[in-house]
């Protein structure tokens, strides 16, 4: 009630102006009847609104939370509840119980949400002085898409139950929050539009913090790239960027629907500063996180890096989730091209590697055909596996060798881990929670004894892991699981079980030797029951009842049951609690006392003990990187069955990968992706490739439209990718000599928000393929030069081939319809050969219909040496459904159009061999005049 009464708005008028004020809310609604009056409650709002001014607030109230102004309304319309006026402001709620569902829902559609808590109980408030005045609150939590940590949201939902929760939006696999700086100074050969970029890419839930820095040119290429690969929810970007980022940034967003655009923070361009940063780092480093030795790791890195990581401080800091930061030796560099092959932004779309083109769902993509794994934390490692292939021959063959154990392998061990996989919750989530100490008790007792039960199983198995699992990879990773999992069980010895289960931290500790707050006032309250029960035999004797109890109803303990008809035996100086027509029920004044008093040691004791969990939960944090390292195991041993599974899919072979050789060898390869579509119907034509370094290393493709030349130039490369990776292939044979980089050119489409044509999108991709392709690269270049007139296209398409086929000499697939540029395997025959899709034309047309109607060919799918004469365009037309009359009057005109070409090329011949003849009579003469 006191909540609700009204006040004089005067003494607040500062705090009110400044929410008037803020750009991020709306104004406060304020009604006409009551313009200068506010509630205690709405006036606790304001100021907490003044301090949070971009997040959608819930105050607990009771036993609900409320949202207020413009909270409400997109509360209202995001959440689909009511919303009305009350007092000043427009108002929603929703039950506390419920909080969870309604928070996550908020934050996926991209909002900053806080939790604001009530920070006194009734009973400690009425015991002390400000008793008469508003119940203090604070803000106890914010949420956004990639902080979603906490006990509000609670992780795992049900943890103990088989029924569900509906409405909760499930976790995506990763939620990176990636921050970015640029940085245009002292750049040598400064082209325009050229800039430094440095990233920073925290995964809060995981605890996993990568950076990079890079020079990029006006394209954004290589910051694209980095965006495509960690698929970040949410953003950090200064409030100015330079317009080719902005544009880029516009772009990868705008192909996302609502529910799964990045969230987009922007913070002032003074954390991006470098002296402002190199302040901040430094007194971060040297203040909360002790060691000179962690600070000299932070200053080696690069300018761009460090701003990055000083603006991803300052924001963590908002959430109480900056503690990640305090080890910087767990700072992974992203890209590195000795370590990984270089698979672009523009590669990646273009092969499908994590997520198909048709609708950005992972089904149909190579990440798809791969995963197999039965963990979370598997999944999110294979991801990595998928878009960072490796370079390094000897780690390639270490997981060819473990796939190729569990493939080959009699021993019933490797069914006996599968299985214990099978179990898992997502425990690398979980780990991070209690690390930031945002766990309830239910998430922590499942983590902990999940991990408790591994240590003995994988214990158990020890003797015969040592007897049977003989490659290195397997037999590290899962030898080390126990030792890292040890100090887990002491924890769990000391949790009461079913108090975990239930959320109890009153009776959470088993013994209480090591929580001496928790037993003083546990003691302190025995006491205070006792003299209560002591007190009941001054009640028996007062009311003349010895066999009187106690009772508890509705709640009210210690009452004191009186038949009505004996009511007159009640002392005048007790108080009536409640009554029905047969009894009715009292306290003395001596429980009143008592009773108030120990409801506030009851309430004190939750704060204790909510204080000791916290406590609890530090104590366990000092073992969270060894038991981060055991679980990063489990990721890399459920990578591997994924991809023995892969493997045990029929005519998959294993790939015999090459250091020092420039070679692509496959023979009868097939496209994952499609093979895997097909499934047993054994429709897809296997075809071969040859590439060398030293021999034939630029393949022309021709054919027909929809002869399948696409497919066939993305299934040598996800091949490649997949030898990479350390994966079983399609094929019945294959040989890869290490590729350093994939690079694609196809497809054909604008990019309205990058301000580019077809042809100009198509060009640049070029651009970007000719500065970073080299001798050791895969280059594919799908139909180049058909975004332009045909002279323009076939000489673009013809110069740039050849300075790949001479200049950077890597192994090259071409795609095109120009017969020019066939007759670059003259030119370089031994570097060089011409190749076309096969098919069959239907030669049942009469004789009187030829050049009315357009031939019916036959799709062959196969690769064959030579060049196709046609590409046959209107057969696609045809498939179509293009009118019949059109086809006719095309079919027509293309015959016609032949004939002029045919005839043009027939007089250039006709010239050219005249002129020879004349040039070779010329010759006789001089010679008979000699």
């Amino acid at each position: 009630l006191l909540e609700e009464l009204p006040c004089d708005l005067g003494q607040f008028s500062a705090s009110f102006k400044a929410y008037e004020n803020t750009q991020n809310t709306s104004d406060t609604n304020l009604n006409k009847r009551t313009k200068s009056i506010y509630t205690p409650l709405e006036l606790q709002f304001l100021e907490m609104k003044k301090q949070n001014k971009d997040a959608v607030l819930c105050v607990e109230c009771g036993y609900k939370y409320r949202f207020f102004g413009e909270d409400a309304k997109i509360a209202a319309k995001e959440l689909n509840i009511s919303c009305h006026q009350d007092h000043n402001f427009m108002t929603a709620s929703i039950p506390s119980h419920r909080l969870f569902v309604h928070v996550r829902r908020l934050v996926a559609k991209g909002y900053k949400v806080g939790v604001v808590k009530q920070m006194e109980t009734a009973a400690l408030k009425a015991a002390g002085e400000n008793k008469s005045s508003l119940f203090s609150r604070k803000l106890t939590a914010l949420y956004t898409k990639s902080t979603l940590i906490g006990e509000d949201i609670l992780f795992q939902i049900n943890l103990f139950s088989d029924s569900n929760v509906e409405d909760v939006t499930t976790d995506v696999p990763d939620n990176y929050l990636l921050c970015v700086c640029e940085n245009g100074e002292n750049l040598k050969d400064r082209k325009k539009g050229d800039i430094v970029i440095g990233i920073m890419a925290i995964q809060p839930t995981t605890g996993e913090v990568v950076f990079d820095s890079f020079r990029d040119c006006a394209s954004r290429s290589e910051l694209e790239s980095r965006v495509l690969r960690l698929q970040p929810v949410e953003m950090i970007l200064p409030s100015s960027l330079s317009d080719q980022s902005e544009k880029l940034i516009k772009s990868i967003t705008s192909m996302r629907l609502r529910d799964d655009r990045i969230r987009i923070e922007r913070m002032e361009n003074l954390y991006f500063e470098y002296s402002h940063a190199f302040q901040l780092i430094t007194g971060f480093y040297t203040k909360e996180v002790p060691g000179p030795q962690k600070l000299s790791v932070i200053l080696s890195l690069d300018k761009p890096v460090m701003c990055s990581l000083a603006a991803v401080i300052a924001y963590l800091r908002e959430f109480n989730l900056e503690k990640m930061l305090y080890n910087p030796s767990n700072f992974k560099q992203l890209s590195s091209e000795t370590e990984y092959m270089t698979v672009n932004g523009t590669t990646m779309k273009n092969l499908e590697i994590i997520q198909n083109q048709t609708d950005m769902k992972t089904k149909g993509s190579l990440l798809w055909v791969l995963d197999h794994t039965k963990t979370s934390f598997g999944r999110r490692r294979l991801k990595k596996w998928v878009t960072q292939p490796l370079m390094k021959c000897s780690e390639i063959n270490a997981r060819l060798d473990a796939v190729s154990e569990i493939l080959q392998s009699e021993s019933s061990v490797f069914g006996q881990i599968r299985n214990l996989l099978c179990k898992l919750p997502d425990i690398e989530r979980g780990l991070c929670s209690v690390f930031h100490k945002k766990c309830s008790t239910q998430e922590f007792f499942l983590i902990v004894s999940t991990l408790s039960c591994l240590d003995s199983e994988i214990q158990a198995l020890v003797p015969v892991i040592h007897s049977y699992v003989k490659t290195p990879l397997l037999q590290n990773a899962l030898l080390e699981i126990p030792a890292l999992l040890f100090p887990v069980k002491h924890y769990l010895k000391i949790l009461n079980e079913e108090a975990a289960k239930t959320g109890d931290k009153t009776q959470l500790f088993k013994d209480l030797t090591d929580f001496p707050v928790i037993r003083k006032k546990k003691e302190e309250i025995l006491g205070v029951i006792s003299k209560i029960q002591l007190h009941l035999l001054d009640i028996r004797k007062q009311i003349k009842n010895p066999s009187a109890e106690y009772v508890t109803v509705s709640g009210q303990e210690f009452t004191v049951e009186v038949k009505n008809s004996h009511i007159s035996s009640v002392p005048s100086d007790w108080v009536m609690v409640s009554s029905t027509k047969a009894v009715s029920r009292f306290h003395s004044p001596f429980i009143i006392e008592n009773y108030r008093h120990l409801n506030q040691l009851r309430e004190q004791l939750v704060l204790d003990c909510s204080a000791e969990w916290l406590r609890f939960l530090d104590h366990f944090s000092e073992h969270y990187h060894p038991v981060s390292k055991a679980v990063r195991h489990l990721a890399t041993v459920d990578c591997l069955f994924s991809l023995a599974q892969v493997a045990k899919q029929g005519d998959y072979c294993r790939p015999t990968v090459q250091d020092n050789q420039r070679e692509i060898i496959i023979k009868n390869g097939r496209h994952p992706v499609i093979d895997t579509l097909l499934g047993e119907q054994d429709q897809y034509v296997p075809n071969s490739t040859n590439l060398s370094g030293n021999g034939e290393r630029v393949m022309i493709i021709t054919g027909p439209n929809m002869g399948g030349k696409s497919s066939y130039i993305k299934q040598v490369a996800l091949i490649t990718v997949m030898a990479q990776i350390g994966s079983y292939v399609p094929a019945k044979e294959a040989t890869v000599g290490i590729v350093d980089g994939i690079f694609t050119r196809m497809g054909a489409a604008d990019n309205i928000y990058k301000g580019r044509s077809t042809f100009m999108e198509e060009l640049t991709d070029t651009a970007e393929i000719i500065r970073k392709a080299t001798s050791r690269s895969l280059v594919i270049l799908d139909e180049l030069g058909r975004g332009t007139s045909t002279h323009d296209g076939i000489a673009i398409a013809y110069a740039t081939l050849e300075h790949f086929i001479r200049d950077v000499e890597s192994l090259t697939l071409f795609v095109t319809h120009y017969p020019s540029v066939c007759e670059l395997e003259k030119v370089y025959p031994d570097r060089v050969g011409n190749y076309h899709m096969a098919f069959l034309v239907n030669e049942g047309k009469s004789a009187e219909r030829k050049g009315t109607s357009p031939e019916f060919i036959t799709f062959l799918y196969q690769i064959t040496k030579g060049v196709s004469a046609r590409s046959y365009g209107l057969n696609v037309a045809k498939l179509a459904d293009i009118p019949e009359e059109i086809l006719k009057k095309a079919a027509h005109k293309s015959k016609e159009l032949e004939g002029i070409v045919n005839m043009k090329r027939s007089e250039r011949l006709y010239i050219l061999v005249t002129l020879e003849l004349e040039k070779k009579t010329l010759e006789k003469l001089k010679i008979q005049k000699v």
